[in-house]
């Protein structure tokens, strides 16, 4: 569990679309087995620590004929931002992916100051 022992606590999300493997012909829309896509997202502002990150995927275009096999998370996780990293595998086509996220975390308070 993380504690945060601070009276300011920031909270920040966004959205990013990982790909659009449709249109171009690309790894995860043609390829079969292991695939994977990362994408680096910045905050606007760091935190203090490294926030909690939760990342769901918002939007996904998959072909139905096959498994639909998805598992998405967030790695490399700092106060300065995160990787968002999403898999298939197997026989698995997936056309387009969107994830949404949210960090929350210890950020520094106006009152803050060092001497």
């Amino acid at each position: 569990m993380l504690r945060i022992s601070h009276h300011a606590v920031g909270v920040t999300r966004g959205s990013a679309v990982l790909f659009s493997a449709y249109e171009d012909g690309g790894l995860m829309w043609t390829g079969e087995g292991p695939r994977m896509e990362r994408q680096r997202v910045s905050f606007d502002e760091p935190f203090l620590t490294p926030p909690v990150v939760q990342v769901v995927i918002a939007m996904w275009d998959i072909e139905g004929g096959t498994n639909q096999r998805a598992d998405i998370s967030a790695d490399q996780i700092t106060p300065e931002g995160f990787d968002i990293v999403f898999r298939t595998w197997g026989d698995t086509r997936v056309a387009r992916i969107r994830a949404d996220w949210l960090a929350i975390g210890q950020v520094l308070h106006e009152d803050d100051w060092e001497i």
